[in-house]
């Protein structure tokens, strides 16, 4: 696919605007270019791979409360709205979305968005485009709440509400959750066992995929990471991109070298105002290709990462 605008228009012809998409359209995703997948001897990922790669695209601009977090400073009065920070985040949408859906086709690769419920009402097209051009959808909630201080029934409404805009939106039903910071609360993964979800990122403590028991029944954490993240490393005031890049290499290549040996998963974060903008967008392009240079890495959605997990007798169980 050559860019956006190409795949604007043939989507069109299938009613990109949600006039009449089978639901098999939205599940069923392309195969994406991997590295090279030979089994080598010391691999321990049931399908061959050496090391998977796991990416993540947040989906929030537009769910985010009057007067959020910003690069601006935070002295704002109250009563007045922060208007240059409002567009900040429509950046999110307007531009770094787009630009890294782009850049994901041109990698050959397929990540997974979690998606803010507000965020996908409001912006319902580009939502649609991030599933039909084979992307996970997997839920963050239904607006920035910290949902960790909310009743249990408040909380199960909060995160099905979010799930079930993400479906109504797009046709995906999401298996996968992120709370707003990894902030969960003491219900959380029960809520979420209750609700069909089969995993959740919220957890820094591997860099492999494990599976815990939630309501007598396994639940898969596929980590996250704050390391290889822009909104902790760039956001606008403090790693430059050439850092980031020396910083995300030198996980890749640690955890590569580890891989030989064992079972190892690379994070990798972008945010649709701060990951979508050109200069990260090429040092993503340049970091990714760098690691599709090496033997045996595979890109993977995390819902595939958890069903691998599931699927393995050798995954650790906490």
């Amino acid at each position: 696919m050559a860019n956006r605008r190409e795949f604007i228009k043939k989507s069109s012809l299938a009613g990109l605007a949600g006039i009449g998409i089978p639901l098999a359209a939205f599940t069923a995703a392309p195969q994406a270019k991997q590295g090279t997948e030979t089994k080598s001897e010391g691999s321990k990922w049931a399908d061959g791979s050496r090391l998977v790669v796991s990416v993540s695209m947040q989906f929030e601009a537009g769910g985010q409360p009057d007067n959020a977090e910003s690069p601006f400073p935070q002295n704002m009065q109250k009563g007045y709205t922060d208007l240059p920070a409002e567009t900040w985040y429509q950046y999110g949408y307007k531009e770094g979305v787009p630009r890294m859906l782009d850049n994901w086709d041109r990698l050959g690769i397929k990540v997974t968005s979690h998606m803010v419920g507000t965020a996908v009402l409001k912006n319902p097209a580009l939502a649609r485009e991030i599933v039909d051009r084979g992307h996970e959808a997997a839920a963050h909630g239904m607006s920035w709440s910290s949902q960790y201080s909310m009743s249990y029934e408040e909380e199960k409404k909060f995160i099905k509400d979010g799930a079930d805009a993400i479906r109504e939106i797009t046709g995906f039903t999401p298996v996968g959750y992120n709370a707003n910071w990894l902030r969960r609360g003491e219900n959380t993964l029960k809520i979420l066992q209750e609700l069909g979800f089969k995993y959740h990122i919220d957890d820094l403590s591997r860099d492999e995929p494990f599976i815990t028991i939630v309501n007598s029944k396994d639940f898969v954490i596929v980590p996250y990471t704050i390391r290889c993240n822009d909104i902790v490393l760039i956001e606008g005031k403090n790693f430059s991109v050439d850092q980031f890049f020396s910083q995300a290499k030198a996980e890749f290549d640690q955890l590569y070298l580890e891989s030989e040996n064992r079972k190892r998963q690379m994070s990798i974060s972008f945010h649709d105002r701060i990951g979508g903008t050109p200069q990260m967008v090429q040092t993503a392009h340049e970091l990714i290709k760098y690691i599709q240079s090496h033997q045996g890495v595979s890109f993977k959605r995390k819902d595939e990462i958890a069903e691998l997990a599931l699927k393995d007798k050798t995954t650790i169980r906490e």
